[in-house]
C-alpha cells in the first residue's frame, strides 16, 4: 500500500499540516523530502531503511554524494535537496543571530556554530565578529589544521578584527573526533588571543568547542 492510500491522519505531509513538523518522526520527515519510494516500497519504508543503514539521521545528512547516492531511493537530486535544506537552516540561524544579542541567546549561538562546523573532517578555527550591541556581523574561518599555539596567529586575528570593525568576538573550533571537551592547548591559545585583543579593546566573549552532538562554551565553564 502506498502512502497516498493510508488514512489521512497517518500520512506524513498531512500529519505535519495538522500537528506541526515536531510531531513527525525522523523517518516521517525523511519521507516528506523523498516524496516517492522505490521497488514496491513506500517513501516511509525507504526512510526507515535508510535510517537503519546509515545509523541515524545525522549520518545521512553528513554523507558525501557518493555514499549518499549508493542507496536505493537516493540520487543526485535528493542529495542537492538535502544540502540545500541544511544551508537554509544555517542561514536562518545566522539571520536570527544578527537580530539579537549573542550573549543573551547563547543556545542559538551554539546551535549555529554546530550547524556550521560539526561535519568538518579537519579542524577549523573560526571567529564571529560582533558589534557594540553584541550582534553578530559576520563569521569567518581563519585557520585550518591542528588548532594549537603554532597554528593560530594572534597578530592575524587582531588584523581581522580591525578590518571587520569588531567590538567583541566569539571564537569557535571543531573537534573532528566528535568530543567537545576543551584541551589545554585550546585554553592556552584562547588566553593568548585575549591578551592580544585587549590591546585594541576587543572583548573575547566566548570560545565554543564544537563536537558532533554538542558544543562546549568556555564562558559557561568559567574558562575566560
Amino acid at each position: 500500500m502506498s502512502i497516498k492510500d493510508w488514512p489521512s491522519g497517518e500520512r506524513p505531509r498531512e500529519k505535519l499540516l495538522e500537528k506541526g513538523a515536531a510531531s513527525l518522526s525522523d523517518a516521517e520527515l525523511l519521507a516528506v523530502f523523498l516524496r516517492t519510494g522505490s521497488r514496491g516500497l513506500s517513501a516511509l519504508d525507504v526512510s526507515r531503511k535508510l535510517l537503519m543503514d546509515f545509523g541515524g539521521l545525522t549520518p545521512i545528512l553528513r554523507a558525501d554524494m557518493e555514499s549518499f547516492c549508493r542507496h536505493d531511493g537516493l540520487g543526485p537530486g535528493k542529495y542537492v535537496l538535502f544540502q540545500a535544506v541544511l544551508e537554509l537552516a544555517r542561514r536562518y540561524m545566522s539571520e536570527r543571530l544578527a537580530e539579537t544579542d549573542a550573549l543573551t541567546n547563547s543556545d542559538l549561538t551554539r546551535d549555529y556554530l554546530r550547524a556550521c562546523m560539526r561535519d568538518y573532517q579537519h579542524e577549523v578555527f573560526a571567529c564571529l565578529y560582533l558589534d557594540n550591541q553584541h550582534r553578530v556581523m559576520s563569521m569567518e574561518e581563519l585557520f585550518q589544521g591542528t588548532i594549537d599555539g603554532a597554528a593560530v596567529y594572534p597578530r592575524e586575528v587582531v588584523k581581522r578584527c580591525l578590518r571587520n570593525n569588531a567590538a567583541a568576538v566569539i571564537f569557535a573550533h571543531n573537534h573532528p573526533s566528535g568530543l567537545a571537551e576543551p584541551s589545554q592547548a585550546d585554553i592556552a591559545i584562547t588566553r593568548r588571543l585575549q591578551l592580544a585583543l585587549n590591546t585594541i579593546d576587543v572583548r573575547v566573549l566566548d570560545h565554543v568547542v564544537v563536537g558532533h552532538s554538542h558544543a562546549v562554551s568556555f564562558a559557561d565553564r568559567g574558562l575566560l
